[in-house]
């Protein structure tokens, strides 16, 4: 997990090419989406869920396929949010599609599941999550005839010995510390001072976006002249809603901690649940989660629909930008805060304006993690702000 966190710091650095095929800027706004024909590596044939998926040809198959990374296709967040992407695109095309789910979070079931959603007929297959990335390394030569989309990962090898991203592979990046960096600012401007961030596995991405959390919040504070911002901070080392996520954010609630960003999946429902009990607040994560929950103040949000829709459309364009990494972020609107929704009543839509502009030029800074690191109080020099890292 470590060693993940430098390398895609690395690759966020390093990468070829900055590009969002051009609408990265569209709407902001996600629905729930409906329950599909759903397949898992064990089952042969497939059980079905709802009649969502669109079978054109049964001798093509499905064109369209997304193998779900740990969580469920409907968890209001990243699995859901490149589904709707891909899902847009086809029902718009009247392209065949449907989703596919792994019995584990392993390499092999990975990789088998790829391999179903292929013999099912996939011509391009999207995986969302860092998980995959050794999956995908050792797919895109086992099947250079399909196209894959890479969410949140580059393409390497078991021991990160060897990374090779293949014509047929678009890795998408993205710049979480900067969605987080506005949700912490947003917070603080909006007046509350006792936050917390609750993530779900110490991944490279979730600590990107708790690292940013907390310098946003830091910077609006130095704005504002104020001392005594405090985050409670903590990784509960999974993406499933639990009791025990639920008891500790109902524990930071009842302690004085004002909102909490609920930052790994499903971990969001419980802080949700634990918010709604304590009427308090929550920020959502990766999409618009206010419909989720009148607790949802705001989301920092990653354009997941829109990266997997841009991806998809490119591949049937015959513009697939295969090879290169993709990175979304401020520079190119491929992230940020759904203003049309927030519960905000201080921090205004100029306020929000002001600072994603000075983030898309560049003019603030944001910490990246260390090697072998996932602690910000060991990266982070913050002067108004207290973390209390929670292990």
């Amino acid at each position: 997990m470590k060693k993940r966190a430098l390398a895609l710091a690395m690759a966020v650095m390093m990468a070829a090419t900055l590009s969002a095929c051009g609408s990265a800027g569209k709407g902001t706004a996600t629905t729930a989406a409906p329950s599909a024909e759903t397949t898992t590596a064990a089952e042969k044939p497939a059980e079905t869920t709802g009649a969502t998926s669109v079978k054109s040809d049964s001798s093509t198959g499905y064109e369209l396929a997304l193998v779900t990374d740990l969580g469920t296709i409907d968890d209001k967040s990243f699995n859901q949010g490149a589904w709707e992407g891909m899902k847009k695109y086809a029902e718009e095309n009247k392209i065949s599609y449907k989703y596919y789910q792994p019995q584990e979070g392993t390499t092999d079931s990975y990789l088998e599941t790829i391999g179903l959603a292929i013999e099912g007929g996939a011509k391009l297959v999207v995986c969302p999550g860092f998980l995959f990335e050794e999956p995908v390394f050792l797919a895109q030569e086992q099947y250079k005839d399909v196209h894959f989309i890479l969410l949140d990962g580059v393409p390497h090898n078991a021991d990160y010995s060897e990374y090779k991203t293949e014509s047929n592979v678009m890795p998408i990046l993205f710049q979480e510390d900067e969605p987080g960096f506005l949700a912490g600012y947003a917070a603080v401007k909006e007046g509350y001072t006792k936050l917390g961030f609750l993530g779900g596995m110490a991944v490279p991405a979730v600590i990107r976006y708790g690292y940013g959390f907390a310098e946003g919040a830091d910077y609006a504070a130095k704005e504002m002249g104020i001392d005594g911002v405090e985050i409670m901070y903590n990784y509960t080392g999974a993406f499933a809603a639990t009791p025990e996520a639920q008891s500790m954010a109902a524990s930071w609630y009842q302690n004085g901690t004002d909102v909490i960003f609920g930052c790994g999946g499903a971990v969001g429902n419980s802080v949700m649940a634990a918010a709604q009990e304590k009427g308090k607040k929550v920020i959502g994560v990766d999409v618009d989660q206010s419909y989720e929950s009148d607790t949802v103040i705001t989301s920092a949000m990653k354009q997941l629909s829109v990266s997997v829709y841009d991806g998809v459309k490119a591949f049937y364009d015959n513009k697939f930008p295969g090879g290169e990494t993709s990175i979304f972020s401020a520079k190119n609107d491929g992230i940020g805060l759904p203003m049309e929704t927030s519960k905000f009543t201080k921090f205004t839509k100029e306020d929000y304006e002001k600072i994603f502009t000075e983030l898309k030029d560049g003019k603030v800074t944001l910490v990246q993690p260390s090697q072998d690191n996932n602690d910000p109080n060991k990266d982070l020099k913050l002067e108004k702000t207290k973390i209390n890292f929670v292990e």
